[in-house]
């Protein structure tokens, strides 16, 4: 049997081809530790150093305000508790919303056990949060806004330079977790006007395990890991050069075709969507219908349990759900809730994402499983 055609690539990317190749030296020859001052140790701190320049590149900032992490989570964890520690003193307040991954949302309720507080601006029925609202919740002690790039459910883009010049104005830190974000449309930091970028390298064709976080020189961070003082100090232990090498060039790649590949995703996620609406009735798109990401269609078929649509999708196409039924009782994403998606199409969601690898073919072939499924469901 053939794989099932891949559409979860907001879950996580296939590592690409060049990838690979780039990795592979720092995998069977250049075992060498980066910190080593011998022959063994120059080209592994070489290829940390090119990483570097080339995650800078791709954000336009300068290889010093980049460090490497273990990924997407450590570096939300770093910019929150980074900013909460070095700035308590200051406040104990910090913005963010009901939509963000968990990797900030626990994160906060975590420092809310230490004293912090936390406030959560709403989002509006297509998962975009009002800078006018984020205004409102400052406070004299507001030390931190936290606000997600683009949202790896829906896919909705929030106006994050709108909210980094209302956080300028007032002198307060800015983040934006841009693991979805990356590669897909523009991540430029001096646009942006942001203080900190959290980056998932598993996001971008590179692998698991490795991420990025940029903070911006001058801005006080509190160290997240202690030891010998690694990555400029901010997080001690020995590189992953390999996964480093791996994000760099993930990085250079997107440099290069993140244009290109946008406006193939666009035409890929649009002949999706349009193919399943075309040929099925009640069938609502959730977010925003043109502030989203180019690869991410997330469909709600009303009536219907995404899990039932996922089994029957299941040896031919790979999505994900945005709700999960267990016997009487339904389970609706904290994104979806957090919109205020009504029931009888919530515990209907699905996410398809697409990515690099995504042919018309494939798209094609999708639709009509998706549409058989739906038709059978609703039949029976």
């Amino acid at each position: 049997m053939p794989f099932p055609i891949y559409l979860d690539y907001n879950g996580t990317t296939p590592i690409d081809a060049q990838v690979i190749d780039a990795m592979r030296p720092f995998l069977e020859t250049e075992f060498g530790n980066p910190s080593s001052s011998h022959f063994y140790g120059l080209k592994p701190r070489q290829a940390v150093a090119v990483a570097r320049e080339q995650v800078a590149g791709l954000l336009n900032c300068r290889p010093e305000e980049v460090f490497f992490t273990s990924g997407g989570t450590e570096s939300n964890n770093h910019a929150i508790q980074g900013i909460a520690n070095a700035h308590k003193t200051k406040g104990r307040h910090i913005i963010t919303s009901a939509f963000e991954h968990p990797a900030v949302l626990e994160v906060c309720r975590y420092l809310q056990s230490r004293g912090f507080e936390t406030s959560y601006v709403p989002v509006n029925s297509q998962g975009m949060v009002d800078p006018a609202a984020v205004g409102n919740a400052i406070r004299k002690d507001t030390i931190l806004i936290s606000l997600m790039h683009a949202n790896n459910e829906v896919g909705t883009i929030q106006p994050i330079e709108e909210i980094s010049a209302i956080a300028k104005s007032q002198g307060i830190a800015m983040h934006t977790d841009s693991a979805q974000a990356l590669g897909k449309i523009p991540t430029d930091v001096q646009v942006l006007g942001v203080d900190l970028l959290s980056i998932a390298g598993h996001k971008l064709y590179a692998p698991k395990g490795i991420g990025a976080l940029y903070v911006r020189n001058g801005l006080e961070l509190g160290k997240f890991c202690h030891g010998a003082g690694q990555e400029m100090g901010r997080r001690s232990g020995t590189e992953n050069v390999m996964h480093i090498v791996g994000l760099g060039e993930a990085c250079a790649i997107a440099v290069r075709n993140t244009n290109r590949e946008t406006a193939h995703l666009i035409t890929l996620r649009d002949r999706l969507h349009q193919g399943i609406i075309e040929q099925l009735n009640d069938v609502c798109l959730n977010g925003h219908p043109d502030y989203r990401l180019p690869n991410t269609v997330s469909l709600a078929f009303k009536n219907l349990a995404a899990d039932s649509i996922l089994a029957e999708i299941d040896p031919d196409v790979a999505a994900s759900p945005g709700a999960a039924c267990h016997s009487d009782t339904v389970s609706i994403s904290h994104v979806l809730s957090a919109m205020q998606v009504p029931l009888e199409w919530a515990k209907g969601t699905i996410r398809f994402s697409l990515g690099r690898m995504t042919t018309i073919e494939q798209i094609d072939r999708a639709i009509g499983v998706v549409v058989r499924a739906v038709h059978k469901l609703r039949a029976d």
